[in-house]
């Protein structure tokens, strides 16, 4: 088979690789890391290279190198190929290689900072926050929680979902296969420098493999008919719809 794939430049280390193992045809797009800090902008470029394959361009899907991404592809549509796209909410996810890892490790502060080989040889910044809890409706504003609960139970709901992180280790996700390029090394210098330690989590590429390999099963991927759009479903465990 014939793909086009257009993913973040996070996943390029990883995504080269599979591509070079992949018994299929696929031809990369790399979105720039940056164009994740305006969720607005990020859907207009991937649709802009949704909407400039031309129908005879031979793809039998379009694959999606990204989650739900902070509502960044709510809204994409398929036009006259199918599209493929992973059921997470971030790259976190991607990263980690399932929801469950992603849960297991996260479910207690989904806004989580964390960083990985590709976040920190890309762009100026080499931490990511998680954006699930604001995809699941938990970045009200304090005083939004207080008209909703009152003062003492609001004050309680702000300091679970928002953890103080001047004591907190930061985390570095590794991609056994990057692990060589010595990045985790790098955040541990990094975190010495602010008195913190590195908490390492043990990276999967299973999610990108499938994706470019075909092999797309209904819990982890959602296939996107021609003519349908990605709905957001908000939850752990569909994520996205048509």
């Amino acid at each position: 088979m014939k793909f086009k794939l257009i993913c973040c430049e996070v996943f390029l280390r990883e995504a080269c690789l599979v591509i070079a193992q992949t018994p299929h045809t696929v031809d990369p797009v790399f979105t720039p890391k940056g164009a994740h800090e305006n969720s607005d902008r990020l859907r207009e470029l991937i649709q802009e290279k949704i909407d400039e394959t031309p129908p005879d361009s031979g793809y039998d899907a379009i694959l999606l190198g990204f989650g739900l991404c902070g509502n960044s592809t709510l809204g994409i549509t398929a036009r006259s190929v199918p599209l493929v796209i992973p059921r997470a909410h971030d790259c976190c996810t991607i990263f980690l290689g399932s929801r469950l890892k992603f849960y297991e490790y996260f479910k207690d502060d989904l806004s989580a900072e964390w960083s990985s080989t590709g976040y920190m040889e890309r762009g100026d910044s080499y931490l990511r926050e998680t954006e699930t809890g604001k995809l699941l409706g938990l970045d009200r504003t304090y005083e939004e929680y207080v008209e909703m609960y009152g003062e003492e139970n609001a004050r309680y709901i702000w300091e679970t979902l928002h953890p103080s992180r001047e004591d907190q280790d930061l985390i570095f996700i590794e991609i056994p296969e990057t692990s060589h390029l010595g990045y985790k090394e790098k955040l541990e210098k990094l975190a010495c420098e602010q008195n913190k330690k590195v908490r390492v989590l043990d990276g999967d590429i299973r999610l990108i493999r499938a994706l470019l390999y075909g092999q797309w099963n209904d819990d982890e991927f959602l296939v996107v008919p021609p003519g349908k759009t990605i709905k957001a479903v908000y939850d752990y465990d569909r994520i996205v719809s048509i």
